[in-house]
Order: C-alpha cells, then sequence, then structure tokens
C-alpha cells in the first residue's frame, strides 16, 4: 500500500499574529512538479527538457490545443490574452499570441494586466475564450496558462480533458497563409475594470474620499503596480506609498500574500503612519490587508468582511471552500443567509456559487468572487468593497478586525509514497468518525462540535492537506495531530 514519507507537525513552527487571528504552518519538504498539467491549464517551470518543464515546445503545443477546441467551440472565435508581470511573461506571451495566430484565431491582447481583467474582458468582448498568462503566487522561475471559457471563467474538466487529450495526439492543424489570425491589442480594459470597481452600486466613493485615507501598496513587482494605486487614486485616495513597484517579476520576497511575506509592508505602514496596508499577488486576485498598527488583518478574513459588508446590504447566500474559517458561515446567518462548503479549487467555489444563488463567495486565500461583477476571485472589487465597509466605520482597520472571532486555523500535510490508496484511507477515518457530521465532497471533512478538519489530497503534491480550525489554538493543533496519527496508524 505504500508508506508516509514524513509526516511535520510544527517542526517549523511560524507563529504569525493576524490581527486577531494565528495561523501556524507546518515544515514542509518542497516535491517540485516542473510540468503540472490540469483541467484548469497548463503550469510549470521555464527552460529546460520539452515535456518536463514550461518549454517553448510546451506553450505551443498546449496553446495550439487550446485554439483547437476555441474552433470546435464556434462562436466570435476570438481569445483574449493577457499577462502578468513574470520574468519570462513577455517571451510566454509572445508565443501563445503567435500561435493562435497561426491557428487562425483572432486575438485580442491586453497585454500586462491583472487575471480579473482578462476574465472581464472576455464578456466585454464577446470572446471565445482568454488565457492568462501567470503562475499566481508561485516563485518567478514558474509561469503557467490558464484557460479561460466564454463566460470568463474557468474552463470545465471535460472541456479540459479535450484540450490535454488533442495537445497529446498532436491532432491540431495550423492555418494556411491566407486564413491566419490577426492580433489587436486593447489598452483600455483595465481602466474599464477599475471604472467598473467604482461604479459598483455598493462601492461607497464618497464614504472612502472623505476619510483621506493614506495606504501603502505592495505590488510584489508585478501587474500590481498598474492596478492598484490607479483603482485607489479613483476612490478618492490621493495618498498611497508603492513598495517593489518595478514590473521586473524579480519579487522582492516570496510572492505569495501571507504574514512571513510581508515583514516590509507591515513595517512602512508603521513608518508612514498610514491608515492601512495592502497586499495582492502577482496576477491580483488574491488580497489582504495590514493594520494601521502593523498586524496582519488575515487574509481568511478578507472575505468575511466583504461579506459581511455585502450581506448587510444584500441579503442572500454565500459560499467558500471547505477549507476556508467558519466565520463566513456565522456572519451568513447573522444575516439570515444560507452557506454552502464546496470542493477546494476556484471553478467549484464559482460552480457551487451558482447552484446555491449566492451573492458572495471566494476562498480564505484572500479570494473575492462577486457574482454580479463576474465570476472570479477579483481583488480590486474586493479592495473597493473593503474600504467601503472601513470607510462606513468611526474608527481604523484595527478596530474594525475586532468586530471578527478570533479562530485558529492548523494547516499540515503528511506526504505519501507512490501507491497508497488514499480512497480506502478515508474510507478508515470515516468508519471512525462515523457519529460525526462529515462531508465527501472534497476528501474529508469532519465536524466537531464548532470545531472542524478537512482532509484532501493535493492536485500538485503526493500529500494529504490536514487543516482544522477552533476557537483555541490548542484546540486545532490537537486534532489536527488527532488525525495525523490516524493516518499512520490506518497506513
Amino acid at each position: 500500500m505504500g508508506e508516509i514519507l514524513n509526516a511535520s507537525f510544527y517542526t517549523l513552527k511560524q507563529h504569525a499574529r493576524v490581527g486577531r487571528n494565528c495561523y501556524f504552518w507546518a515544515k514542509t519538504n518542497l516535491y517540485l512538479l516542473a510540468l503540472i498539467k490540469s483541467i484548469s491549464g497548463i503550469r510549470g517551470t521555464i527552460g529546460g527538457t520539452p515535456g518536463q518543464n514550461l518549454t517553448p515546445a510546451d506553450i505551443v503545443k498546449f496553446t495550439a490545443a487550446y485554439a483547437s477546441w476555441i474552433k470546435e467551440k464556434g462562436g466570435s472565435g476570438k481569445v483574449v490574452v493577457g499577462r502578468d508581470g513574470r520574468i519570462s511573461g513577455g517571451m510566454v506571451h509572445a508565443m501563445v499570441v503567435n500561435t493562435l495566430i497561426a491557428m487562425g484565431v483572432q486575438v485580442i491582447d491586453l497585454g500586462l494586466t491583472t487575471t480579473p481583467t482578462v476574465e472581464l474582458a472576455v464578456t466585454w468582448e464577446g470572446a471565445t475564450g482568454g488565457i492568462i498568462i501567470t503562475a499566481s503566487h508561485n516563485p518567478k522561475e514558474w509561469n503557467a496558462l490558464k484557460l479561460l471559457n466564454d463566460q470568463g471563467e474557468f474552463i470545465s474538466a471535460d472541456d479540459g480533458e479535450w484540450i490535454l487529450n488533442n495537445a497529446a495526439k498532436d491532432t491540431f492543424s495550423f492555418a494556411p497563409a491566407d486564413k491566419l489570425g490577426s492580433c489587436m491589442l486593447n489598452e483600455e480594459a483595465l481602466q474599464k475594470h477599475i471604472d467598473a470597481v467604482v461604479n459598483y452600486p455598493l462601492t461607497d466613493v464618497e464614504a472612502i474620499r472623505s476619510k483621506n485615507y493614506k495606504v501603502v501598496v505592495d505590488a510584489i513587482n508585478s501587474s500590481g503596480a498598474l492596478a492598484v494605486p490607479a483603482l485607489l487614486n479613483a476612490l478618492g485616495i490621493e495618498q498611497v506609498v508603492l513598495l517593489n513597484g518595478e514590473i521586473n517579476g524579480r519579487f522582492a520576497h516570496n510572492p505569495e500574500p501571507l504574514p512571513e511575506n510581508l515583514v516590509g509592508l507591515s513595517a512602512e505602514v508603521k513608518k508612514t503612519k498610514a491608515s492601512f496596508g495592502i497586499a495582492v499577488d502577482p496576477d491580483v486576485d488574491r488580497l489582504c490587508f495590514v493594520c494601521e498598527d502593523g498586524s496582519m488583518f488575515g487574509e481568511e478574513f478578507t472575505l468575511v468582511a466583504v461579506a459581511d459588508y455585502v450581506l448587510s446590504k444584500r441579503p442572500g447566500n454565500s459560499v467558500s471552500n471547505m477549507s476556508s474559517t467558519k466565520a463566513l458561515k456565522e456572519i451568513t446567518i447573522k444575516h439570515g443567509g444560507a452557506y454552502f462548503p464546496s470542493a477546494v479549487g476556484e471553478v467549484n467555489v464559482v460552480r457551487k456559487m451558482k447552484e446555491a444563488e449566492a451573492v458572495i463567495g471566494g476562498e480564505g486565500n484572500g479570494g473575492i468572487i462577486v457574482p454580479d461583477f463576474h465570476y472570479g476571485r477579483d481583488a480590486l472589487i474586493g479592495i473597493g468593497l473593503f474600504i467601503s465597509a472601513l470607510a462606513q466605520q468611526k474608527s481604523g482597520l484595527k478596530s474594525f478586525r475586532s468586530q471578527y472571532p478570533d479562530y485558529f486555523i492548523s494547516k499540515n500535510k503528511v506526504e505519501l509514497r507512490k501507491g497508497v490508496d488514499v480512497k480506502a484511507l478515508f474510507d478508515k477515518i470515516k468508519v471512525k468518525y462515523g457519529r460525526q457530521p462529515i462531508n465527501t465532497e472534497d476528501g474529508l471533512k469532519i465536524e466537531f462540535d464548532q470545531d472542524w478538519v478537512h482532509l484532501r489530497t493535493s492536485n500538485t503534491e503526493p500529500i494529504i492537506r490536514i487543516y482544522a480550525e477552533s476557537n483555541f489554538e490548542t484546540t486545532a493543533n490537537n486534532i489536527a495531530m488527532r488525525l495525523m496519527q490516524d493516518i499512520k496508524e490506518f497506513l
């Protein structure tokens, strides 16, 4: 059946105060997959050997396979393309655009932009799809092709499988000279996105402007340097301090917007006596805030605060993935709505939001999805709504954070050898905890009164992730440890 390679539990403990919330991260031994082919796209490290890394050959092959899918879908046949500020972005972007042209596709090129801007532009342009060139929060060595459908949403599992199979068979056919595609540059999409945030009914520009905020922004040397200061100015915030604003892709720190990576932003907020700080990831679909004293508001609570504001104006249902804080459920019930958990992954959250007719949703990593704006994680609409909520408070961000509960999430993993039958393992755990409420939509989520633990396999590493949440740090740790011990015993 296989055996556990390593089950490390707090051998490296980074205790980061997140406003009034704490996160604990287990030590990890990085298992790097250099080329990852999934239903939502292709990502990998740049250079190396075709089929093992994200090389020019792989970029052409998967772009051509996607173009074949676009032709199968019919419609306008147009594809929107945009990229973040990664080192390899220009190279990958040029190859994607020219491969699409070689396949006879009409390209709408947004150039350097954000992921949510590309998603919105697909519908604005009446396109059949879109390609976002970004590896999100991955290190600078990585890049990816994220694939969209005609709604500006990530493609379905069936469509993704079709594209992967097409790429594997090399069955695509390039266009002859007189039927080549074309490329049209669109430099207005980002401004149109910003205008849409400013004009969104729940964005309170007047309240924001009246506060005369001073804001520090960490743009992590990518597209956020273009988008976030421009949005803040449009919202009436004139005092903006920009950190890591040179768009060179040489990220000044680990690009994932976690507390341990935002030490510089925290220090700058205190040094400049700013009202608060904002951090986004390289493609601007994740969002977190730093309070005026340099403490973290907590990425889990970005969605909670936005949902509280939206639901107070527009009662309804909410959705987040199963590994997100229970605070969203509590906030939703407080406003008279129903909360629905989804499997991890944006495409799964969006699907569940549509089923539940949710008015707000997202992921605990700071991903905000406002469905009547668009079905995609969007830091820009998140900024507009979060600051609108803050501006209607009488005090600052630290006090705003104190309105929400103090919960602790323990995040851990167990590494597995190849061949482990995870389904059989989860079946045994399910039997052991059969008296507890269990959700099997995405691995196992087990509830213990007011606490929970979520076990699921990773899409990118040979591991089982174990996340546990409780009102108390010790309880969350103990629940996670108990399940990790169960895994070892059953194997």
